[in-house]
């Protein structure tokens, strides 16, 4: 079957391709390039990434960095023949929604990265997107690297170019690159860690303002969702980083596990503030709830003060309602006016009593 997917793509190598363009990949719509590398300097793009691979193997120099964005299965299958790639890996590359985790095979390291970015809005409401994730993997050997990237967050372009700017930290092979990705992806955990604190200062501003309303607590529980999806992305990534920080694994070498024990420093303190980001918005919410049933307590102090106004001229009128012909003051001139008059000072006495008491 791979023979056959061979003869096909090497008649399509035959005439030049521009490989950054994913439509005209000769390696498959989901390839976005193919390069190959020698003492961390970028030597050319792939024609044929089984030749690549075979000069690099031949020559015991260098190594072959493969991108590619969401393939499929059959798009993935030819790749996994030709490197060697387990079929539980394979089928996890191709699936997506993993675990954030590093998975040995023999001598290739399957790693799973959840990407994050932070979704820009005028203002939070209670069904604002505020974090958005998606995911990066890798298999990495001693001679190839293969990143899968799953959503549009999470490309790999600036890794690159940061990477082939420094010769000497590229020469280290692709351990360089798994650590470059790491060291990219935590760094874009803390910008959107530090972006969410904007929206929870908005949120606790709004919540203790003089005008704060009531239905802040929808964006509360909106904020500590996101909060929750951004919480799931980063805190499993913790071990997996101390995995390749503190455990021998061929394909990583010991002078690159000291930039990955940085690496996972730096997710430490976007755990660190995930977690009281958190607990703030749980005080924050008690808040909210506490003010709200003081604003409810308060409604129904002033109804009760004004029901009980409000009851004294019923029941004046209820009682001269009556009909009965021995009432007092009934044929009197002035008993009407007379009983206006003491239903308005009752009510009135009754409404200064509940003012000084701060009822109304």
């Amino acid at each position: 079957m791979f023979s056959n997917l061979r003869r096909v793509v090497r008649r399509s190598y035959r005439r030049a391709v521009d490989l950054s363009h994913p439509a005209r990949s000769p390696l498959g719509s989901a390839v976005v390039n193919c390069i190959v590398y020698r003492d961390g300097v970028r030597q050319e793009d792939c024609a044929e990434v089984e030749e690549a691979l075979r000069r690099v193997r031949k020559t015991g120099d260098g190594f072959v960095w493969i991108g590619l964005h969401e393939p499929a299965r059959s798009e993935l299958a030819g790749l996994a023949e030709l490197f060697g790639l387990h079929p539980l890996a394979v089928e996890d590359a191709v699936n997506a929604h993993q675990r954030p985790k590093v998975e040995r095979y023999d001598d290739t390291l399957f790693s799973v990265f959840k990407t994050v970015r932070y979704v820009e809005h005028e203002e939070l409401t209670a069904t604002s997107e505020v974090v958005e994730t998606g995911e990066l993997m890798a298999f990495t050997g001693q001679d190839f690297i293969i990143t899968i990237r799953h959503g549009g967050r999470g490309t790999l372009g600036p890794v690159r170019e940061e990477l082939e700017a420094a010769p000497d930290q590229l020469a280290n092979g692709p351990a360089a690159v798994l650590h470059a990705m790491a060291d990219h992806v935590v760094d874009d955990y803390v910008a959107v860690t530090d972006a969410v604190q904007n929206d929870i200062d908005a949120v606790e501003t709004a919540v203790f303002s003089e005008a704060g309303g009531r239905g802040d607590a929808g964006r509360i529980y909106q904020l500590k969702r996101e909060l929750l999806e951004l919480r799931r992305a980063v805190a499993p990534l913790s071990r997996p980083l101390q995995q390749l920080a503190t455990q021998p694994i061929p394909v990583i070498p010991p002078e690159t596990r000291a930039y990955f024990r940085n690496v996972a420093d730096h997710l430490t303190r976007a755990t660190e503030q995930i977690g009281a980001y958190d607990n703030l918005l749980d005080s924050i919410l008690q808040a909210h709830l506490a003010q709200v049933t003081v604003a409810q307590n308060e409604d129904m102090r002033k109804i009760t003060a004004w029901a009980a106004i409000v009851a004294v001229p019923t029941m004046v009128c209820g009682v001269y309602g009556m009909n009965f012909d021995h009432m007092p003051e009934l044929h009197w001139t002035y008993g009407y006016p007379l009983v206006l008059g003491v239903m308005a000072l009752a009510c009135f006495v009754i409404h200064r009593g509940f003012r000084r008491n701060g009822w109304l």
